[in-house]
């Protein structure tokens, strides 16, 4: 079945009347409830159907402003303005009925008012309208009304209304929000037709979360896609230049920038401006572009065009500002610093800046007042706080001094700035008390600059700037909830008081400003040329100071926003908002039960066999649900399906009655309303798939082609989700399991079972021991089966192939139950590594190396010469040291990983060493599902080999697409492990979510205080040398199609072609378990469908399908274009790209070219073959039990 978003044709039939008592008086009555202010509705047919046709894709492309949309805008508002009454109508009529029960005496029947049914449908047409009319707050309050009342079903399938609420997630930077509808939306329906408009505004969101690879993915997309876009392609182009500029790729940048001002004519102002905005601040920091003076030439150059293409920007009057300093010309930067400020709001950086001007004149009053703007501004603001701390201290007023330095380090402490707090604090402690002869300060004390008064002019200019903004969701559904009609009232939201640190006896709290963007009025009018006398000459401490006064962080302005049409308004620079609390009130539970996560961390030299260690990723996760009040629920919804076909029906009849478009009369709502049902209707059951794996092929394709509707010109291929049903929801993060674990049971014994001899170790108990717990321990493995585990030490592989690759990760020594921050010294999830290359030979030497000092560091410590560097320190403080911010005494590690042992002809010797382990834990076996994979996924169906060092840890993950997998120590040193049952999963995914990690692509190690606070059971246990460690998956092929779509979901690369695998189980082997067979059969059904429409599609287009084939060990091809997304199967569709073929999934090959201009298409198996295929895999009735298929490496 097609599975087609029905937001688009929602009619307006959204609410019927209806009770027990059915006469016309009573509803006549309940029609004169109507507000007085609400006239009735009247729209022609014409009229209704461009109400119907009003949907989120308009938006960006349809301007109700403009006057040729006028009469559009007029219908909107109208439709709006009813509907918002009838809302409002049924809420009363509701409050007023609660009223009546609550007052009624006993045994007295009350006489209840006729109710409305209201349609959940009405708030996501509201949503829409709102969003078209630019009322984003208003949009955001009816999506979320919509999601809250409708069912899972229809919300994940209405594709508008994904895109909207994504669209209105993104203009308030809720870009987690707006993340999660957007993938959704890629993930039902990749061939939205405003999949552009997606991509581009996804590569900016993951270009602000600094995840560049992911926006320049997005961002290509968008700019290769031949759709129409709701800005220019040369926008998009920008965009990727500013990702090469964010992401440190200069060079890239400066030739893109380039590039786009070759043609200027052909740039928007406001692009134009942008543009040299960027590349001019580049040439000022940049300091490979060139000389100094011909650097700083351009970027003034460039910045003044920048100003002349918009004279408005006060970012770029800034920059100029800075650069006229930095060259010296501080009358030039004065005057552009107060044309930034009379041209923009106000920015903290800029008065800062300000600030650093004036303190370099010797004008101590009029820096002070910068800084204090700039403080108050962003309270958080280091450079101005210690510019400020600099400053009094120059003026001799150390108290004061202390006070700012301690605001500086509040969220991360330079070790000169501790130095300067300790030595101030000393220096007060030893000061004589101040007597009443003492000299005038000559600065006010920190506390009364920052209470200067503000003047009614500057505080309205600056209100004039910075509009009062509405919160958003003032009651649980915004102005449209139940108990909410009215209209969302404009409300200043202050920022939060925040107390500030106050050294000593003036630890005070600052009297917070009535309006964040306050300046002071002296310093506003004193804004000009610096006088040129000497007011406070420069005491000789100053000059000895190790602290320098600063500028800003050199990109103040880091994310511009390019897009200059209206629905691209927000600044992805601004900081991200929390989320609204209604919006934590929904989530859609998913509950598949995926492979364990494990961490391990060697605890001496010794060389690892191990499986592929890929981390895998997590969603952006909404909150908990809540469930809604039953007392704030309407008492019964309209189906959406009962209301179209309603008013299809008047449509006809109308159509019938009237014969010119002309003549026909205007369509009153109340009549629409009056024909609905008035019995309760009961949420429709989700509607069964329409393919089933009982039918035959023939009756598959043939249903099919009369599907494809060719006849009529229509070409679509339709849904291609082609392993999971179209009625299953996108997958989610699982619940942890309940009930919950009591603290005192989150740490269990690991299961683990000792072997002795051979027979034990092939025996099916162990096999089904194995299989019966996510993770366990099998003793004495290699001695048991007398493996060789010599041939795998680094000697045997130095001795065998000295050069071959070894991939190293430099990571920080760490004790297994820490990890700390490099950067802020503090314990974090972050686990970074720095990836590079190596030869077997070298990486032996340096474990030697490392081997021996080891050994000679124990010794110390055993003699008690050698001190831990992790104690604590002469303050108090415990964990590292830090020195220029990072962490000092931690030593680094390499970590020698992914040795590819896949190669039978380098290393046979070790690969037939591996066939004594029992068939169940064997690389190649019948039973072993990735053996019929077809090709090599290297650490996935071959051996993976670890060279380690003490303190060598692999970050948590799970195991690539939740296959199991099989590790042996090969020594001398032991293993430490961690591990998490599957089931715990989500709960970890949303751990990492709260710590800033991502749970897929991320690299994280879990602290283990915050898993046991979140109920998370960790086995925790000691590999030794020869021991065997099974991570086990319960039901294979199901957690790996799962995931599959999990991955598919979250944009990242599945490495276990999962269609490939089914087809190649089909062909292979024989199924007597029927939850496998069911599986793999309806995979089968799916690809088959989708091959036959796809061939179809091609054809219909005139492309030439060429039978091309499958060679022998031939890897799975995956689209060139969204790679992480498509695994393509059977149909290919090539393009030449630089030189070489590419292969595309239909759905990219059809935006770059609708028609397939310039593709090839090829097939690599008959259709005939692919039938027989799915018509011989049938259920093997033999009741005999076979070993369950599982993966191992």
């Amino acid at each position: 079945m097609l599975v087609e978003a029905q937001s688009s044709n929602v009619s307006l039939p959204y609410g019927s009347m209806g009770t027990e008592d059915k006469d016309l008086e009573g509803k006549m009555k309940l029609e004169n409830d109507i507000p007085d202010d609400s006239e009735e509705l009247n729209l022609t047919l014409d009229e209704v159907q461009i109400v119907n046709e009003l949907d989120s894709r308009q938006y960006g492309f349809l301007d109700l402003n403009h006057a040729d949309n006028s009469k559009k805008k007029e219908i909107a508002l109208k439709t709006v303005q009813y509907l918002e009454a009838r809302l409002k109508m049924a809420q009363r009529v509701k409050e007023e009925n609660r009223k009546i029960l609550k007052e009624r005496k006993e045994g007295e029947k009350p006489e209840l008012k006729k109710s409305i049914i209201i349609d959940p449908k009405l708030y996501c047409k509201l949503g829409h309208l709102n969003l078209l009319l630019k009322e984003h707050e208003k949009a955001l309050s009816a999506y979320q009304s919509y999601r809250s009342l409708a069912q899972d079903a229809c919300i994940w399938q209405d594709t508008c209304f994904l895109y909207g609420e994504g669209l209105v997630h993104f203009h308030f930077n809720a870009f987690t929000w707006a993340t999660q509808d957007f993938l959704d939306l890629l993930y039902v329906e990749p061939s939205f037709p405003r999949a552009n408009e997606v991509h581009r505004r996804l590569g900016i969101i993951y270009k602000c979360n600094k995840d560049f690879e992911s926006a320049l993915k997005h961002l290509n997309f968008a700019l290769r896609d031949s759709s129409p876009l709701s800005c220019s392609k040369l926008e998009v182009k920008c965009e990727i230049a500013h990702v090469y500029e964010s992401s440190g790729r200069h060079r890239l940048a400066k030739e893109a920038y380039e590039e786009l001002l070759a043609d200027e004519s052909k740039l928007p102002p406001l692009v134009k401006a942008d543009i040299c905005r960027q590349l001019g601040w580049m040439y000022h920091t940049i300091e490979s572009f060139g000389e100094k003076n011909h650097r700083e030439a351009v970027a003034v150059q460039l910045l003044q065009k920048s100003v002349e293409a918009n004279p408005k920007s006060g970012e770029s009057l800034y920059l100029l500002g800075r650069c006229y300093s930095a060259i010296g010309k501080v009358h030039d930067a004065f005057l552009a610093y107060r044309n930034s400020v009379d041209k923009t709001e106000a920015n903290a950086n800029t008065w800062c800046s300000i600030g650093v001007l004036y303190q370099q004149q010797n004008q101590p009053v009029d820096a002070l007042q910068a800084y204090i703007c700039a403080v108050q501004l962003d309270k958080k603001h280091k450079t101005a706080w210690t510019n400020l701390g600099i400053l009094y201290e120059s003026c001799g007023q150390p108290h004061d001094a202390l006070t700012c330095y301690m605001n500086a380090a509040k969220e991360e402490a330079l070790p000169e700035l501790t130095t300067k707090i300790r030595f101030l604090k000393t220096q007060l402690a030893n000061a004589p008390l101040p007597s009443s002869n003492s000299k005038p300060k000559p600065l006010l004390s920190i506390e009364e600059a920052w209470n200067l008064p503000i003047t009614a002019e500057i505080t309205a200019k600056q209100q004039q700037r910075n509009p009062p903004q509405s919160a958003m969701g003032q009651q649980k559904y915004g102005p449209y909830a139940a108990g909410n009609p009215q209209q969302p009232q404009q409300q200043q939201q202050q920022a939060p008081s925040e107390p500030l640190m106050m050294a000593g006896s003036q630890a005070k709290r600052f009297k917070s400003s009535s309006v964040i963007n306050e300046v002071s009025p002296t310093l506003a009018c004193r804004l000009d040329v610096p006088q040129q006398q000497q007011q406070h000459p420069p005491s000789q401490s100053q000059q000895q100071q190790r602290l320098q006064v600063s500028y800003p962080p050199q990109s103040p302005y880091p994310s511009p926003s390019f897009a200059n049409n209206s629905n691209t308004s927000v600044r992805p620079n601004l900081p991200q908002p929390s989320p609204p609390v209604y919006q934590t009130q929904y989530q859609n539970q998913f509950n598949p039960d995926i492979g364990s996560v494990e961490s391990t961390q060697s605890n001496g030299n010794s060389n690892h066999v191990n499986g592929g260690n890929n981390a895998t990723s997590g969603a952006e996760s909404p909150g908990p649900g809540t469930e809604l009040d039953a007392e704030q629920e309407l008492e019964a919804l309209l189906s959406h399906k009962e209301a179209e076909d309603m008013l299809k029906q008047f449509i006809k009849q109308e159509l019938e009655n009237a014969g010119n478009l002309e003549e026909r009369k205007p369509v009153s709502m109340s009549e629409i309303l009056a024909d609905a049902k008035e019995e309760v209707i009961e949420d429709p059951p989700r509607p069964p798939p329409t393919l089933s794996i009982n039918m035959s092929s023939s009756r598959i394709l043939v249903g099919k082609r009369r599907s494809l509707g060719l006849a009529s010109g229509k070409l679509s291929v339709g849904d291609v989700r082609a392993v999971m049903s179209e009625v299953c929801p996108p997958p989610r993060p699982p619940p942890p399991p309940t009930p919950k674990i009591p603290r005192d049971r989150l740490l269990p014994p690991t299961p683990s079972v000792f072997v002795e001899n051979k027979k034990e170790c092939h025996s099916p108990q162990l096999q089904e021991f194995v299989l019966r717990h996510p993770i366990s321990v099998i003793r004495g493995m290699a001695a048991a089966l007398k493996l060789d585990l010599g041939l795998f030490s680094t000697k045997s592989l130095v001795e065998a192939h000295p050069e071959h690759r070894v991939e190293v990760r430099n990571q920080v020594f760490q004790t297994p139950d820490e990890n700390w921050d490099p950067l802020t010294g503090r314990k974090a999830w972050r686990c970074e590594s720095h990836r590079s290359h190596t030869s077997v030979a070298k990486y032996a030497q340096y474990q030697a190396s490392s081997f021996q000092d080891s050994l000679r560091e124990e010794h110390e410590k055993n003699t008690g010469v050698h001190k831990d560097s992790s104690s604590a320190d002469e303050s108090g403080n415990h964990g590292p040291k830090r020195k220029n911010g990072k962490l000092q005494g931690r030593k680094m590690i390499k970590f020698g990983t992914n040795v590819d042992l896949s190669d039978e002809r380098k290393w046979r010797f070790q690969l037939q060493e591996l066939m004594k382990l029992p068939a169940f834990a064997r690389v190649v076996s019948a039973g072993n599902m990735l053996s019929h994979v077809g090709h090599v996924i290297l650490g996935m169906n071959t051996v993976q080999l670890y060279m380690k060092v003490p303190g060598s840890r692999t970050p948590g993950h799970q195991e690539n697409n939740n296959f199991c997998s099989v590790n042996i120590n090969i020594g001398p040193g032991d293993c430490e492990w961690f591990g998490v049952p599957d089931g715990y999963w989500g709960s970890l995914h949303d751990l990492c979510e709260r710590n800033g990690v991502d749970y897929l692509h991320g690299s994280w190690w879990p602290l283990l205080e915050d898993m046991l606070d979140e109920g998370i059971p960790l086995y925790r246990f000691t590999q030794k040398p020869g021991d065997f460690v099974w991570v086990n998956a319960a039901e294979q092929y199901r957690l790996g199609v799962e995931r599959y779509e999990w991955n598919k979901l979250r944009q990242f690369k599945s490495i276990v072609p999962m269609i490939h695998l089914s087809w190649n189980l089909a062909r292979n082997i024989r199924v007597s378990d029927p939850r496998l067979y069911e599986q793999i059969k309806y995979c089968l059904l799916r690809t088959l469908r989708q091959c036959q429409l796809v061939l179809q599609y091609v054809k219909a287009l005139g492309v030439e399908v060429r039978y091309h084939g499958r060679g022998k060990n031939e890897t799975t091809h995956y689209c060139g274009q969204c790679e992480v997304m498509w695994e393509v199967f059977n149909v290919l569709l090539v393009k030449e790209q630089d030189k070489r073929h590419v292969v595309h999934c239909h759905e990219c090959a059809r935006r770059i070219s609708p028609t397939l201009e310039g593709f090839l298409c090829l097939e690599e198996y008959s259709m005939k073959e692919l039938i027989q295929i799915y018509d011989n895999f049938v259920l093997n009735p033999s009741s005999s039990k076979q070993p369950p298929i599982q993966h191992v490496t």
